[in-house]
């Protein structure tokens, strides 16, 4: 699979594109406030391009406007990274500047990966963006198994979101990419059928995440504990949180 698969599978009307490519400069001069994030992105990205605009007069989908947010386009963009950029971070500089939601296909020597984070708008800047949490990121290939890859660019297709409006539309986006990250855990992907249930399951793998991440923070611990009965406390709370995982991982 590659950037040319994913973007073919969305099925894009051909009144949204764009086609443009976006100068490093721009991205330096909007996204990054220190001169390290300056060198990220200058030493770390190869190209980037603006492939669409999806919004009411491109596709038909309403825009969307609330107390916290303004939906008025969605930015498609592809990112050509180089094979020593620090992946995450240059992500979070990419989407920044953006002032709109954005779908990002990003690559990387053979990895390929998609990234959404939803804007608001900034409490202390009139009329800027800030992003809206942390960027959900997956990558469709990862783990090898082909079905779920297959099932996950089928459901990322522009035709089987929801067309309310464009904060319903990134929104169905966000939570198939979160049914890939499931399945990445179950084997299987199952799109959510109900918000509720997309609700739930972003829930359950921020629940998982921090539980494994506490239970590895345990094992280093109980690793490096001389002492017998501090060692056996550790145990038992491995134990405890292996259980709760579990719990956790059931219900995704």
């Amino acid at each position: 699979m590659n950037e040319a698969d994913v973007i073919a599978a969305l099925g894009m009307p051909a009144s949204a594109r764009v086609n443009q490519r976006v100068p490093k400069k721009l991205l330096v001069e909007n996204g990054a406030s220190t001169a390290a994030d300056k060198r990220r992105i200058n030493d770390g990205i190869e190209d980037v391009f603006w492939l669409a605009a999806l919004k009411p007069t491109t596709m038909g989908v309403p825009e969307f406007r609330d107390g916290t947010r303004e939906y008025l386009e969605i930015a498609v963009l592809s990112a050509m990274l180089r094979t020593t950029a620090e992946t995450a971070r240059l992500g979070e500089l990419i989407h920044r500047p953006i002032p709109y939601p954005v779908l990002l296909i990003s690559t990387q020597g053979d990895a390929l990966t998609i990234s959404l984070a939803h804007k608001r708008r900034s409490q202390g800047e009139a009329g800027a963006t800030v992003l809206d949490g942390a960027l959900i990121v997956a990558d469709p290939a990862a783990g090898g198994n082909a079905e779920v890859a297959a099932a996950f660019v089928r459901d990322m297709a522009i035709a089987r979101q929801p067309h309310a409006d464009l904060f319903a539309l990134y929104q169905g986006w966000m939570d198939t990419v979160v049914a890939l990250l499931a399945a990445k855990v179950t084997g299987t992907f199952t799109a959510a059928s109900s918000p509720d249930m997309a609700a739930a399951r972003r829930t359950n793998l921020a629940e998982c995440a921090r539980l494994e991440a506490h239970m590895a923070s345990l094992r280093v611990a109980a690793a490096k504990e001389r002492q017998v009965a501090r060692q056996v406390e550790l145990n038992l709370e491995i134990k405890r949180i292996q259980a709760e995982l579990s719990c956790a991982l059931a219900k995704l």
